[in-house]
């Protein structure tokens, strides 16, 4: 049977309240699945992450690429929340709506009258979302969260300096790219929910259970009496040759051994009573090293030492730059990396929803919003049903605005 034409959430309509990096992370992934994602943004500035690097209109300073790969595929509708006349506005889409996410720090949606409490008797059927950095509840709960935070505070930050003096903030984002994809399999979970009984739900994400739960050793053990491990990473080797790095697993599965000892040649590493166990092996770990160290070493480049382990089964890979990383052939295969249209460039690049459906890449259905509140006018008569005279004075009386 060919695959079906429909995108898995056609006909789903979101309200989008988000701002930066987790909630619209989630958005995206849901447009790119078909849903109707409407992004309710602050009049003239907009989403916050519009200003920074790297802006891609020579003559504009809210084209961020940033922004444009978070928020492709969505509409844009500008309401100014604090004017005592949106929520009634926000209240008529609402009612239209299937899905509201949003990402303020907890109260903030109460200050408005958009909480779930709140809207939940207007609409039981409502899934909602919520996004935070550490819950709705606790006593943590109204404290501002930015991923490097929730690093240092998440335990990760303490881990990431292997035994190290000095802890440093984390590169990677990845406590709110963490958190948005949390929120976007639980919106599908709630959605399948709601498509057999008719029920909402209420969703509370938080950004620090999300990257605890990325740990996958030590947080496992500490709760059951272990301790927790203050090293570099057992049984993981990055190792320099020629100049260029390699990366190498040699724990996690039983056979790994096996055929690093025969590929080496050292068959008496086999029977090493340093090394002939798992527990072993990571007992003695700052002995094995070296070991492992000097066998690489026997490699006269990466590209040889990959073909030979991978040929072995090692699991293997060179350490690549982003530079390398945007022109591998890998990422074209799997078009990893699509443009969507820009009226200053033409087009521009983003990354792809890391995933395929029915054997397809998953692409941004069009453009990012370019102007704040671009898509005024359109959703609130497509969506809310107002006539254009209503708009006009919605406009005349600042609740909400257009480019």
């Amino acid at each position: 049977m060919p695959p079906s034409r429909e995108k898995l959430l056609s006909g789903i309509t979101v309200l989008d309240f988000t701002r930066v990096l987790a909630g619209p992370y989630c958005t995206r992934l849901l447009a790119d699945q078909g849903a109707d994602v409407i992004k309710v943004e602050r009049p003239i500035e907009g989403d916050e992450v519009r200003h920074i690097v790297l802006q891609l209109d020579p003559g504009r300073t809210d084209q961020s690429s940033y922004f444009i790969r978070l928020n492709a595929g969505k509409r844009s509708i500008a309401v100014d929340l604090a004017h005592p006349d949106a929520r009634a506005v926000i209240l008529d889409l609402v009612r239209r709506a299937d899905v509201l996410v949003e990402n303020f720090s907890p109260g903030v949606m109460a200050k408005y009258g958009l909480d779930h409490a709140t809207l939940a008797p207007l609409r039981p059927d409502l899934v909602y979302c919520s996004i935070s950095g550490f819950g709705q509840t606790g006593p943590l709960a109204g404290m501002q969260a930015y991923a490097h935070l929730i690093n240092a505070i998440s335990g990760m930050m303490d881990l990431e300096r292997a035994g190290g003096p000095e802890p440093r903030a984390a590169y990677l984002q990845a406590a709110d790219v963490l958190a948005g994809t949390h929120a976007f399999g639980a919106i599908c979970a709630a959605l399948v929910r709601h498509g057999r009984t008719g029920e909402g739900a209420w969703l509370d994400v938080s950004m620090l259970e999300c990257l605890v739960g990325a740990d996958d050793i030590n947080y496992a053990a500490l709760l059951n009496g272990g301790v927790v491990e203050r090293r570099a990473r057992v049984g993981m080797v990055v190792h320099e040759i020629a100049g260029r790095h390699i990366a190498l697993q040699t724990a996690g599965a039983a056979h790994l051994w096996g055929r690093i000892v025969a590929l080496a040649g050292r068959p008496e590493l086999a029977t090493d009573p340093r090394f002939a166990t798992a527990p072993a092996r990571r007992d003695h770990w700052n002995e094995l090293l070296p070991v492992l160290r000097e066998w690489l070493d026997g490699y006269a480049s990466v590209d040889d030492a990959v073909r030979a382990l991978s040929g072995a089964r090692i699991p293997t890979v060179p350490m690549l730059s982003p530079e390398e990383v945007v022109i591998h052939p890998q990422m074209a295969a799997r078009q990893a990396f699509p443009e969507v249209p820009h009226a200053a460039r033409g087009s521009v690049r983003v990354t792809a929803s890391p995933f395929h459906v029915d054997g397809q890449p998953v692409h941004p259905a069009g453009a990012a919003p370019r102007e704040v509140g671009e898509h005024t006018r359109e959703i609130l008569a497509e969506v809310a049903g107002y006539d254009c005279a209503r708009i006009d004075d919605l406009e005349t009386r600042g609740v909400v605005s257009r480019h």
